[in-house]
């Protein structure tokens, strides 16, 4: 109709998230009205916005909902090797009393999995699938005497872990059907299940997770509750949850309880 002022057409959700991500990854951290002002929409459309992104794990809001800020990155596995090594241990231990000769296992790729790598190194009959060099090394090196097998999956090399990554790993997961999938998150919520920072590794997660009859996350107690950018895996896609004994009483394992197939302390 002449004379009515036309409306600026509204932004859609998926751009105004990635304006959100992208502001994030400029600033660190942002209010909502910084946000609000930016996007040129309203504090409840941002609070919406950041709820969605926060249950996807791409960032995090600090005290009161007013902040949002993008999470840490991941430390390297040269530093996480060093780190709570005796939780770790055990994690490894009774994670590898749970499969059987005979099986095929999926592992990924984490400071964790290399250590489960050497308990599962000193069992027999196994077919291990893997994109993580690290883990083919330390297996394969006993796999002679043991008659275990190793599958290095192709794919991309990393550009920060000895592993393979990308839509060919992917593919090649695919192929396999596993028994069991052995895997190491960043960290675990009762929302949000096993998230990972990366997205590449995420995705080789996902895919190995798909692909198996179980599934069994490995995660220190300082991985209880936490979450970060990429989800991969359900909470009651979880069928176990190997943690060690500090986490045993915090809420947040309390949470874990009601959602995961089982607990098992380490």
């Amino acid at each position: 109709m002449a004379g009515r002022a036309r409306r600026a057409p509204m932004m859609l959700q998926e751009d105004r998230h990635q304006r959100i991500r992208a502001l994030l990854a400029t600033v660190g951290r942002a209010t909502t009205d910084r946000i609000a002002t930016d996007l040129g929409v309203s504090r409840e459309t941002v609070r919406r916005d950041v709820l969605a992104l926060e249950a996807r794990g791409e960032l995090r809001r600090v005290h009161g909902g007013v902040a949002a800020i993008a999470p840490e990155a991941e430390p390297p596995i040269t530093v996480r090797a060093r780190v709570r090594l005796a939780e770790k241990t055990r994690i490894a231990q009774a994670a590898a009393r749970m499969v059987s000769p005979g099986q095929t296992l999926f592992l990924d790729v984490g400071s964790t999995v290399s250590i489960l790598a050497r308990e599962l190194a000193t069992l027999s009959g196994l077919t291990i699938v893997t994109n993580s060099f690290e883990v083919a090394t330390i297996i394969g090196g006993s796999s002679g005497e043991r008659g275990n097998r190793v599958i290095v999956l192709g794919g991309e090399l990393g550009s920060t872990l000895p592993a393979t990554f990308g839509s060919t790993t992917v593919a090649e997961i695919q192929r396999w059907q596993a028994d069991v999938a052995l895997l190491s998150p960043v960290g675990v919520d009762h929302r949000y299940g096993a998230t990972s920072f990366d997205i590449e590794e995420a995705n080789v997660a996902r895919a190995m997770a798909a692909a198996a009859r179980r599934v069994l996350i490995l995660a220190d107690h300082s991985k209880i509750g936490q979450t970060s950018r990429v989800a991969y895996r359900a909470p009651d896609g979880i069928d176990s949850l190997i943690t060690d004994a500090r986490a045993a009483d915090a809420p947040a394992l309390g949470a874990l309880r009601g959602v995961v197939g089982e607990v098992v302390i380490a």
